[in-house]
Parts: structure tokens; sequence; C-alpha cells
């Protein structure tokens, strides 16, 4: 056994490409190719920096010896003074000109939204590949009349596939807006000490336009279009909240939808993938439980809350930085990628194997709907001669005496049993069997369906085909 803790998110639940985004050597070799940017770039603007300096440090761009930068950071309290002065021992000749200008947050705070880029874009990648699944489920599904609940009370008919067009929309619109945000986060960029730029300045002997052109330049060079046009020596912290905030949203739809398919696992309607020899419960060995919505929803918890976190920390900097948000940005900025990466990844294995009981769905129905039927009948008796108040009242005595006896002596419901006994209505077994077919009921929830599919998600799928096709086996 091991004897120190394991983080769960990178043991048991996140994918290995979303923990390598955020793993050590991602950022520190972030922190050399932002070095490399901005030395090519101070060289491109005139200052004295030789093409052998640059070579030098692409060189070992890569090859980052790790244990000088460790022992120099025991030595200086001070991480990237440690990276840059292990960079200069291995590039002797581009030693001075490593870091020139800059500050650390140049590295620290340009890498993090460099991160982050890449996993809200690897977030986006299973984000689309989830609004496949539930899309083809929701096509699939889409004629399949099943009891629509508000409250969780028993309510007009809706459809399988509907119900999942209002979890697919939910998703659609968190993707509109991850897809917004990638579009519009850009770089800190080269901004000085306090964000002043003021040493840059310095270097160019007064010439503003070459400090924003180096500002330019790196950025562009790192593949942001801009940077944010005025800083302290930090990006503002609520990039931060805003980037949670884009997750939480995320988390929050899954966590709803996954709410709606344990409800109705209880009710026996549907059924998340359950392995050959998937364990439900320790003790009571026939259950069945619903352990993928559940992790889900689990995580979901953690990801919401985790905005508090970001939250706080924009509101508590003070003027142009302080360090009270390092510790904190380490832990809740990454695991939080991980553990929607992980919500993601479930749900795509969710969609990919729900099991739809249509027996027990149409049975369900069968119980509900003689009640929400009855003023259709009524009509149809009504158009056949009969007197309206009279008819509703019969109907009225005859509800009343079947909802006894569903919920007094256990029976099934039997009301149309009733209504086709008595002689007031004038209808026949089949024409009243005919009025409460429940497709008669599902009002226009298949067009909806297949508009909203076509209409708003099949083009989102269409401009991204090269990223579809994701199948995911959860590993416990």
């Amino acid at each position: 056994m091991k004897n120190l803790y394991e983080n769960p998110l990178i043991t048991r639940y996140s994918s290995k490409e979303m923990a390598k985004i955020f793993s050590p050597d991602s950022k520190f070799k972030t922190w050399r190719e932002l070095w490399i940017a901005l030395a090519e770039s101070q060289k491109e603007l005139g200052l004295n920096i030789s093409e052998e300096q640059i070579e030098e440090l692409k060189k070992y761009k890569d090859d980052i010896n790790y244990d000088v930068a460790k022992e120099k950071e025991r030595e200086l309290r001070h991480d990237v003074m440690a990276h840059v002065y292990a960079y200069g021992v291995q590039c002797p000749k581009a030693k001075g000109i490593i870091h020139l200008g800059a500050t650390s947050a140049y590295v620290r705070d340009n890498t993090d939204i460099i991160l982050m880029r890449k996993g809200l874009k690897l977030i986006r990648k299973k984000m689309l590949n989830l609004i496949k699944k539930i899309a083809d489920f929701a096509l699939k599904y889409k004629d399949l009349p099943t009891l629509g609940f508000t409250h969780f009370q028993p309510a007009q008919v809706t459809t399988v596939g509907k119900r999942a067009s209002l979890w697919l929309h939910d998703i659609y619109l968190d993707y509109n807006e991850l897809e917004k945000f990638i579009d519009g986060l850009k770089m800190r960029g080269v901004k000085g000490t306090t964000g002043t730029q003021a040493s840059f300045l310095k270097l160019f002997d007064n010439d503003h336009e070459k400090v924003k052109k180096l500002d330019k330049m790196v950025s562009e060079k790192m593949e942001f279009e801009e940077t944010y046009p005025v800083t302290g020596q930090t990006y503002s912290r609520k990039i931060d909240y805003q980037v949670l905030s884009i997750l939480s949203g995320i988390a929050q739809s899954m966590h709803k939808i996954t709410n709606d398919i344990r409800l109705l696992q209880h009710l026996k309607e549907v059924e998340e993938p359950f392995g050959k020899k998937q364990i439900g419960s320790s003790a009571m060995a026939y259950k069945r439980n619903p352990m993928r919505s559940e992790r889900i929803a689990s995580l979901a918890k953690y990801v919401i809350s985790n905005t508090t976190n970001t939250a706080i920390t924009t509101s508590t900097q003070w003027f142009e930085r302080t360090l009270d948000d390092s510790a904190n940005k380490r832990i809740s900025i990454p695991q939080s990628f991980l553990a929607l990466d992980a919500i993601l990844e479930i749900g795509i294995n969710i969609f990919d194997g729900m099991v739809v009981y249509e027996k027990v769905i149409r049975e369900h129905l069968e119980n509900e709907l003689p009640f929400m039927a009855t003023e259709n009948i009524l009509m149809e008796a009504v158009k056949k001669g009969g007197d309206r108040q009279e008819l509703h009242e019969v109907i009225r005595q005859l509800s009343m005496e079947a909802s006894r006896e569903i919920k007094e002596e256990g029976k099934r419901n039997n009301l149309l049993d009733k209504i086709i006994e008595s002689e007031k209505f004038n209808l026949t077994k089949e024409e009243i069997l005919e009025i409460v077919d429940p497709v008669k009921f599902i009002g226009r929830a298949p067009q909806q369906v297949e508009e909203f599919i076509r209409n708003y998600i099949k083009p989102i799928l269409d401009d991204n085909k090269d990223l579809l096709g994701m199948n995911v086996e959860l590993r416990v």
C-alpha cells in the first residue's frame, strides 16, 4: 500500500490528456517557450541578442534540468529565478539575456492563461462528443411518448427525445459560452513589474512604439491575437473567475442531466450502462445503482463550489499584486479542469450505452393518461349528442372512484374501463382507446427535436467533424 495521499482526480477520474496539460513539465516547458519568444522579439526589435543565443535557448527548450532548478529553488525560495538559473546553466551563451526586462508574472501568468486555453480546448472537444451522443439519443427517441413531470408529479405527455433535447439545449448554451470565451481570451503579455512596462521602455531607450510592438509580437508568437490592454503585475484575477464560471456552468448542466437520469432509473424507465460483472451494492446483490450519474453529480458539486475560490481571490487582491492567490490557484484551477474533464468523459460513456425501457414507460403512461384524456373523451361524447354538464359530473365521479382504488386498494388505473362500461357516453371501446393514444398528446415534440438539432446542433457538429468519434471506457 502507498503511504502518501494521491489525488483521485489523477488516479481514478480524469484523462491523462488533461493531466498532462497542467503537469509541471507542461508548465516549465511553456516558461521556456515564453523566454524564447521574448528574446526573439527583442532581437527583432533591435536589442543586442544574437541568433546563436536564440538557437542555444531553442536547443534546450524541452530538456529541462529539473535537478538543478530544484536545488537552486531550495536556496533562493523563488521558482522562476531558480529556472532562469537552470536554463542559464544549459545555455551559457544566452544566460545574460534570459528573462530580460521581465518580472516573474511574465512566465507565470502568461503560462497560466496558455494552459487554461489548452484545457478549455480539450473541454470543447469533449463537449462536442457529448453533444453528438445526446443528439443521437434525442433523435432516436423523438417519437416515443413518455409521461412528463412538473414538480416530479405526473404532467402532460412529452417524448423521451424531447426531454433529451432539453438536456442538450443546456449543453448547447454552455458550449456557446465556452466558444465565445476561448475566442476572447487574451495573454497578459509583456507588461513589467507593476504593469507599466517601465523596464522595457528603458531597454528600448524610451521608444514607446517598440515596447507596444514587443507586447504584440510575443503574444503572436504564442498564438494569441491580443494581450489585455492594462494589467498590474498580474492579469486581473477576474479572468480566473470567468474561466471557472464557464466550467461551473457545464457542471451545473451535467448535474441537472444526471439528476434526471437517476430519477428515471428509479422509475425503471431508463438505465445507464451497467457492466456484466458490475456490483451495485456490497449487501444487496440485485441493485443496479446509477453509479456513473452519481459520480458526475459528486464531481459537479466540487467544480461548482470552486468558483467561490476565484471569486474571493478576485475581491481580495491588493493594488497591483499580492501573493495570497498563488497557492489557491495551483489547486483550484487545475483540479476544476480535471474534475470537469472526468464529468464529460463519464457523460459520453453514459449516452453511449443508455438503455430505454419502452414497456415500463408505456405502463406509466397508461396509469396516468386516462385522467389526462378525460377532457378529450368528454368533447368527443358531446359531439355525439351528450350533455356536457351531465357527462362532466359522471367523469368526475368515475375519476374520484378510480383514484381512490389506486391509492387505497393498490389497483391499476381502470378509469377507461369504467367509462367504457358506462352507458352515458355513447362511445365504443375502440373509439375511446383511439382517443387515448399517447401519440395524440405529444404535440410538436418530435418536430421540435428535429428542428432544434437540424438548425442549431448539426451546424456545430458539421464544422467539427474531425473532433468527433470519442468513446470512453471508465477506469473505475
